[in-house]
């Protein structure tokens, strides 16, 4: 028989293990990043991790990700744990919350040698909201010339494992059934702009010209399988090498559990990604 979700409740009850570092990478309180680093002296193979949220800090920091961040340090990862200001504070939407993203991200190459981290080949794993902006990261080279967000050198990402993610924010804005609602994603592509997509919506930006896998509950109340599916197709069609994976008997807060079938396959997806499968 079909078990009854998790809560956010279930998860938080759980003893919550503790990072090894934090580094600021700007001056906000938001502007964090929290290391777990494994035993050993490395180079350590790291994983970029971006928490969801429904893009408002309110909603959730980088700690929703404490309990699998410390799962991946007890198997051997480091994982730099990135934060972001959300549409809900001073200087989060566009660009904002998108350039902090950016910023936490590059700022693992300036703290690698401190950390051991090796970046030759960086896996980022990103829940609902994080999935898109982990999506979204590993596609800023193909950023529009003209947008505020192109930089020269952005990190490179050679694989992403979206958990429950909203990689396509047009159809996210027109899906009244999204958990996350609909006004939100003006907040985060900005109005006012000729083409908010453009530069903010992955769909846009394909192909990304990396791996990637989604991992998606059957009975996700908050993200609709439907965005997953469309995502894939597009993807593909763009010539991207990318695998759909559902899981029976999840919902949303299983994809960032450890022990459920869901984090196992996470779990399973990571580790072939490092091994080059």
């Amino acid at each position: 028989m079909p078990h009854a979700p998790l809560t956010w409740a279930d998860l938080s009850a759980r003893p919550r293990p503790a990072p090894d570092a934090t580094v600021a990478y700007g001056t906000d309180t938001m502007q964090k990043v929290d290391v777990w680093l494994p035993a050993g002296k490395g180079p350590h193979r790291t994983v970029l991790m971006v928490h969801g949220g429904c893009w408002q800090t309110e909603i959730a920091d980088r700690r929703l990700m404490d309990w699998v961040a410390g799962d991946l340090r007890a198997a051997g990862y480091a994982v730099w744990n990135i934060d972001y200001r959300g549409v809900d504070r001073d200087g989060g939407g566009y660009p904002g919350t998108f350039a902090d993203a950016a910023a936490a991200a590059d700022a693992l190459r300036d703290h690698a040698a401190r950390f051991a981290l090796d970046t030759s080949l960086v896996v980022a794993v990103g829940h609902s909201a994080g999935g898109h902006l982990a999506l979204w990261l590993a596609a800023r080279a193909r950023l529009p010339g003209s947008s505020p967000l192109a930089t020269a050198t952005p990190l490179a990402i050679a694989h992403v494992v979206s958990l429950g993610g909203l990689p396509d924010l047009e159809d996210t804005a027109a899906s009244p059934d999204n958990g996350c609602g609909t006004r939100v994603v003006a907040r985060l592509v900005g109005t006012g702009r000729t083409d908010p997509y453009a530069d903010t919506s992955v769909p846009r930006l394909l192909p990304l010209g990396i791996p990637q896998d989604l991992v998606n509950g059957r009975e996700d109340r908050i993200i609709p399988l439907r965005m997953a599916t469309g995502y894939v197709a597009r993807a593909r069609a763009a010539g991207d090498e990318v695998a759909l994976h559902e899981v029976a008997d999840t919902g949303h807060v299983e994809l960032v559990t450890p022990g459920t079938p869901a984090w196992s396959e996470t779990r399973r997806l990571i580790a072939a990604a490092f091994a080059g499968k």
